[in-house]
């Protein structure tokens, strides 16, 4: 007998719940709905998307979160494919961004040719400018000395500094890995920032020659970081959500938004969800004394699964599993900084002409932001939907640093983006400039090239693998990044599906 009408009707009777509406639970939750499983997904917020979400200034939409996907491994670009997005990709202007804050300087185009700021040519006048003649003189010592022969360094900040220097790391390295990975080149591990770039280290004898090295190799895209090669989406990132929600109901999924879980139980073979359903507002003040519980309390429900993914951040999922998955609840932690973004929509002729770019990254230490991206100058259809005014993206908060926008209202949280990106941008910017702002706050989970996050990771995985009936996705786990979490999520959808499919199936049925 086939085994597919048999498997068909296995999946047909499989629940899984699936917590978090970000895109790796509805990843996630699209891949088990497709082979015929019943599918809720529980969302917190009013809204699904998670890092993915729209804001609306004035009437211009614009993304309030991710605003690209790299293009690294084709991932995202398949995926939107798949979607019906393909006439929607579109990609960033070609003009590149500025570093502003360097000591003498103030501000400057970021140099071409390097990977991670590390130049293949320290005396390349766009490094020069930057690093000035110490620094160039100071990198070029590592052409003489000799190469890392036994072991190789993991952390990408100390094997800049002692190769070429501390303004190399400091005015070229850190801003770069401050903007992508919220973390200070000492913390990054460059076997995963940039791989190959140890071997060729010690082919070459210098650090500039490794680079160059994978240049010439063509493995430049590879070893760049994230985000150095983007894609976005016509209209914003958003609509890759709507169209995975679209999938989703087709394939009969439910999701339930304003439904946080509050804690998940195994039940024999089964396992049970308690979740709160939480008002998102009714319409009428008799729907409202309808609505009220008589003791206060928020109504909870309880539904019964097959299998449970977890797909919130880092510290929701720890918190659900510890009486289901203690092992995964047992492994270490990672710290996770706070991120702010406020999006700027400004009437400001004298951003017309895009003075630094398509943003600008910071010199750490030298301003509360982080990084700018100019929205109307990277992107056509921002620009288009904007007309005469302008989009401008200020990025606060780092590993170890909390958003200076923090314990601010969001006035003044705008003021001080306005500010910002005055400084940034070289332009004087005035509060009456200002047509309307957006903040928005983010949990972001710690990279995978941090060094050491990749055991911890693995640790996190190993524990839930040894669970029947539990996955768990997401950047905290997959590492961040839409090129990441995406391909994550679908893997670990299937080994999760085969295993409901296939473990109760009879060894005939699966020949």
């Amino acid at each position: 007998m086939s085994s597919t009408p048999a498997l068909a009707a296995r999946a047909a009777h499989l629940h899984v719940v699936v917590i978090g509406g970000g895109i790796s639970g509805l990843i996630a939750a699209r891949e088990c709905a497709k082979v015929g499983m019943r599918v809720t997904v529980l969302e917190a917020a009013d809204a699904v998307g998670g890092a993915i979400r729209r804001a609306e200034l004035d009437g211009v939409v614009v993304d309030a979160g991710a605003e690209s996907f790299a293009t690294r491994g084709g991932h995202v670009r398949s995926l939107a494919e798949e979607l019906g997005l393909a006439g929607r990709i579109v990609a960033p202007a070609p003009e590149g961004a500025w570093l502003a804050g360097i000591p003498g300087v103030g501000a400057a185009p970021l140099p071409v040719g390097g990977i991670l700021g590390i130049p293949a040519n320290p005396f390349q006048e766009d490094v020069r400018r930057i690093i000035g003649w110490s620094g160039v003189w100071r990198a070029y010592l590592d052409r003489v000395r000799p190469p890392l022969t036994i072991g190789h360094s993991h952390s990408l900040g100390r094997l800049v500094a002692s190769r070429m220097g501390a303004k190399v790391r400091d005015r070229l390295v850190a801003p770069v890995t401050t903007g992508v990975y919220s973390a200070s080149p000492d913390d990054i591990d460059i076997d995963i920032a940039a791989p190959g770039l140890n071997a060729e280290l010690t082919s070459t004898g210098s650090l500039s020659g490794a680079v160059q090295a994978l240049r010439d190799k063509g493995a430049a895209r590879a070893a760049k970081a994230p985000g150095s090669a983007v894609e976005g989406i016509e209209g914003g990132m958003s609509g890759l959500v709507d169209a995975l929600v679209a999938d989703l109901a087709d394939l009969g999924a439910v999701i339930r938004t304003a439904t946080p879980a509050t804690g998940v139980a195994r039940r024999g073979e089964r396992w049970t969800v308690v979740a709160e359903e939480r008002d998102a507002g009714p319409e009428t003040e008799a729907d409202a004394d309808a609505d009220a519980d008589p003791d206060g309390a928020t109504p909870s429900i309880e539904i019964d699964a097959d299998a449970v993914v977890f797909a919130t951040s880092e510290d929701v999922a720890r918190a659900l599993a510890a009486d289901a998955v203690p092992a995964l609840a047992a492994t270490v932690a990672a710290d996770s900084p706070q991120i702010e973004i406020v999006t700027l929509l400004l009437r400001a002729p004298a951003l017309d002409a895009a003075p630094r770019g398509t943003g600008v990254l910071t010199v750490p230490g030298t301003s509360t932001a982080k990084a700018l991206t100019h929205s109307t100058a990277k992107w056509r259809w921002v620009r288009e939907a904007a007309g005469d005014r302008h989009v401008v993206r200020v990025s606060f908060g780092a590993q170890g640093e909390p958003a200076a926008t923090a314990a601010l209202d969001d006035d003044a949280a705008a003021r001080l983006a306005l500010g910002e990106a005055s400084a940034l941008l070289g332009v004087p910017l005035r509060e009456d400039d200002l047509v309307a702002a957006h903040r928005a706050r983010f949990s972001q989970s710690q990279p995978a090239s941090i060094i050491g996050s990749g055991e911890r990771r693995s640790a996190a995985r190993a524990a839930a693998h040894a669970v029947h009936g539990v996955a768990v996705v997401g950047a905290w786990i997959a590492g961040t990044g839409l090129a990441q979490v995406i391909p994550d999520a679908v893997e670990e959808a299937d080994r999760l599906r085969r295993r409901l499919l296939f473990d109760a199936m009879p060894t005939a049925t699966t020949d």
